[in-house]
């Protein structure tokens, strides 16, 4: 299966191959030879990028999923101003290019939150990234009364954030909500009463990773 929000992408990089191998076909017989698996490579480079694989979630839904497919990049301490308003752990995701860019529910809930801040294109990777960079934030209330922050972030290369969802919506964890177009990075704030169950080095899968288990209510 293909991200619909890659279609324009793989439509316009298939109609370049195939004016590009026409306009070789013109030229010397050599030049074939590079240029055609070139553009091969590209159009097989794209499609393996927009994939979205199917995903069985958890049915429990007092546990918190990973939004993204990666490598956990950093958990630490933080305090969470803009929806919490509490001490939480940061949980950051870093996905490069090769991984699924879909992005999935962390948590069941009502979006209560949600901003858009144009800015920068750091590497994914760098604190800083998660402050300077351009991204969404969405705040989720968890039917406990739990809060939840989670942040699509571009990167060097990811020049473009989707998401299909607006405040007022009840999410499902699991779901599909947006992805984030060449290497980026998600960004989960979590309250004390999350327990983590995952460590910094750990990779991620979308929609089935259990990040967390929200422990009571607050």
């Amino acid at each position: 299966m293909l991200a619909k929000e890659g279609f324009t992408t793989i439509i316009v990089v298939f109609t370049f191959s195939i004016l590009a191998g026409y306009a070789v076909s013109f030229g010397p017989a050599f030049l074939g030879y590079i240029v055609y698996p070139a553009l091969v490579l590209l159009c097989g480079l794209i499609l393996y990028f927009f994939r979205d694989p199917d995903r069985i979630s958890p049915e429990n839904e007092n546990v918190i999923l990973s939004p993204a497919d990666g490598k956990i990049v950093q958990i630490q301490q933080a305090e969470e101003k803009e929806y919490l308003n509490q001490p939480v752990t940061q949980i950051s995701i870093f996905l490069s290019p090769l991984d699924v860019h879909v992005n999935r529910n962390p948590v069941s809930g009502e979006l209560e939150y949600l901003k858009y801040f144009p800015g920068k294109y750091l590497m994914a990777w760098e604190d800083h990234a998660s402050e300077m960079n351009e991204r969404a934030h969405f705040g989720v209330k968890h039917p406990s009364g739990t809060k939840i922050l989670f942040k699509q972030i571009t990167g060097f290369l990811a020049r473009r954030i989707v998401y299909h969802i607006k405040e007022g919506d009840r999410l499902k964890a699991g779901e599909r909500f947006g992805i984030m177009k060449f290497g980026s990075r998600m960004d989960l704030l979590l309250p004390e009463n999350v327990e983590i169950n995952v460590n910094k080095g750990e990779r991620t899968v979308a929609g089935e990773t259990i990040i967390g288990k929200i422990k009571s209510s607050k």
